[in-house]
């Protein structure tokens, strides 16, 4: 082994992978007692990247053992996806080298990844959506019919090799037509096909309903025993301890050590990952009971609005709730049952066809988003990227966005006023790195929701300290379990100083440990809302499946 802080010494040579990319090899990997290593599917030694003054990794040594699901832990902003982009070719380390299935590397390209049996799924899917499931997985590599694709032998192989590995897909569907977990299925059919015998899965559950989660993790189990080696990166350290056999454990960019599951806890697994305790799945305790005179902060009357991208289907069908100052209601559902809906006729993105929508007893339902922020409304997108960050932008521009009158005078901008608001929040919530200069691309999808909710806290009408009302979607997607204590209490913090929050999450977990109560959402409608003494796991899981309604209180009341 070298000196700690270098690479053992690396003999390049390029070479074709076979198809055409370029790996770039280097000497043999010692397993440690003086032999080649031979039964770990990937080994890595002295990984050093850094981006500009940012260290993403810091001489990161670790193993992976074949044949095994081996979980890569930590916060956001550790290394994790870094370390293993690495791996896929699509980062070039600044030092080290790693063995992949037995070949040594100092570094890969894509094709090379692929060609030394890597494969790569991304927390945001890489798939051409007017393309069918058959046409995106040998997209690359397609079987032809004289100079055209032979669609006919692409819909079979890859209908066969769904089949094989147990990843229920149609292959003539269009990729547009299909929900989160179907896609996340071809990409892995993808990885697959490409002769994947290392697969690497990237925060894979974040955007799953519980039903698909579970599907994924049996996938998971038995794609392992068939003899394919899993990696897992991720934060959900209950899914580590069901199907991992090891976790390695990154920390600001460096390597913490390895754990054998079976002889850890989540806790303890949280504590390495934070150096510090952490209270798993406990909310922020309640500072004071709601008040009785309790005012409504945010209501929905009988509203209805079409489903957005299908104006021909039903999105909200005659929803009331009513969200009082001091309150949290939680919104359960499967995926897809009208929760964005919810969150865009709220933050005033989509005008509802029928109802009202008041806040702090206001009718806001004709006013823009921008009106709303203006009365206090802060909203929290689900999908960060899309509509909650312009990632080309800088920090303190994003942190600005919706409520540039707080920072403008006689029409004209305050930069320096934008900086110090960024450069406050981005410490005070421990984004990393806290540069406020950094486009919003350059943080790790953990620390790009903390931008969003710390700037989406701070939406408070004038002479106000806190939001009139904050609608929440899916606040702690892909967030660690540090920074979800963190918002957690942010959000407790708010809620105990007035502000009503319509919270909609699909973690059970989540709004059980932060709701007053909660609603459940089936097809764009309440079937109940249930207080939160009344509301256990199961009751909501029936609820959310249509299953059962009986017995628990109808509408809003």
């Amino acid at each position: 082994m070298s000196e700690k802080g270098s690479a053992p010494p690396l003999t390049p040579a390029l070479s074709p992978d076979g198809r055409g990319g370029l790996a770039e090899r280097a000497a043999p990997v010692s397993d440690g007692g003086g032999g080649v290593a031979g039964s770990s599917a990937l080994v890595l030694e002295g990984i050093g990247k850094r981006f500009g003054a940012v260290v993403a990794l810091d001489d990161v040594s670790m193993r992976v053992e074949r044949a095994t699901v081996h979980a890569v832990c930590g916060e956001n902003g550790a290394g994790k996806s870094t370390l293993m982009r690495v791996v896929a070719g699509l980062v070039v380390p600044d030092r080290g080298a790693f063995e992949v299935l037995g070949a040594r590397y100092a570094r890969l390209d894509p094709r090379g990844a692929r060609a030394a049996g890597v494969g790569m799924v991304h927390q945001h899917f890489m798939l051409v959506d007017t393309l069918s499931v058959a046409e995106n997985v040998v997209l690359g590599a397609e079987p032809t019919k004289g100079p055209l694709l032979d669609r006919a032998a692409a819909e079979a192989e890859v209908a066969r090799l769904a089949s094989t590995h147990g990843l229920e897909v149609d292959a003539r569907a269009k990729i547009a037509d299909l929900s989160v977990g179907e896609r996340q299925r071809v990409e892995i059919l993808k990885a697959l096909r490409g002769g994947a015998r290392l697969l690497i899965l990237d925060e894979p559950t974040a955007v799953l309903t519980p039903h698909e989660t579970r599907a994924l993790l049996a996938l998971v189990k038995k794609l392992a025993k068939d003899g394919t080696t899993v990696v897992v990166v991720t934060h959900k350290l209950d899914e580590v301890m069901e199907v991992a056999s090891r976790a390695s454990i990154l920390r600001r960019g460096r390597h913490e050590g390895d754990v054998a599951i079976a002889e850890t806890s989540a806790e303890d697994l949280a504590r390495r990952m934070v150096g510090r305790e952490v209270h798993l799945g406990r909310g922020p305790d309640r500072v004071a009971p709601i008040a009785k005179e309790a005012k409504a902060a945010l209501a929905l009357d009988r509203v209805s609005c079409a489903r957005i991208g299908a104006p021909g289907r039903v999105g909200l069908d005659d929803v009331s709730l009513e969200v009082r100052e001091g309150e949290v209601l939680g919104v359960a559902g499967v995926e897809g049952n009208g929760q964005h809906e919810l969150w865009a006729v709220t933050a005033g993105l989509v005008r509802p066809s029928t109802g009202r929508v008041r806040l702090g007893g206001d009718d806001v339902t004709e006013l823009s988003t921008a009106e709303r922020f203006a009365r206090g409304l802060g909203s929290v997108p689900a999908d960060r990227h899309r509509e909650g960050l312009v990632l080309g932008l800088p920090l303190w521009e994003n942190v600005a966005l919706g409520g540039l009158g707080a920072v403008s005078r006689h029409g004209a901008l305050r930069v320096r006023a934008m900086r110090e608001r960024a450069d406050r929040l981005l410490r005070a919530f421990d984004v990393r790195p806290p540069d406020a200069s950094l486009p919003a691309s350059a943080l790790s999808g953990g620390n790009q929701q903390k931008v969003v909710v710390a700037r989406e806290l701070e939406r408070a009408p004038s002479g106000a300290e806190v939001p009139r009302a904050l609608v929440v979607a899916q606040p702690t997607r892909g967030v660690d379990v540090g920074a979800i204590e963190e918002i957690w209490r942010r959000l407790g913090s708010a809620r105990d100083r007035g502000t009503g929050v319509l919270l909609v999450s699909s973690e059970l977990t989540e709004l059980l440990a932060l709701s007053d109560r909660i609603a459940v959402l089936v097809r764009g409608r309440i079937v109940a809302v249930l207080d939160r003494a009344e509301a256990d796991r199961e009751k909501l899981g029936e609820l959310m499946l249509g299953a059962r309604a009986a017995g628990a209180r109808e509408g809003a009341a």
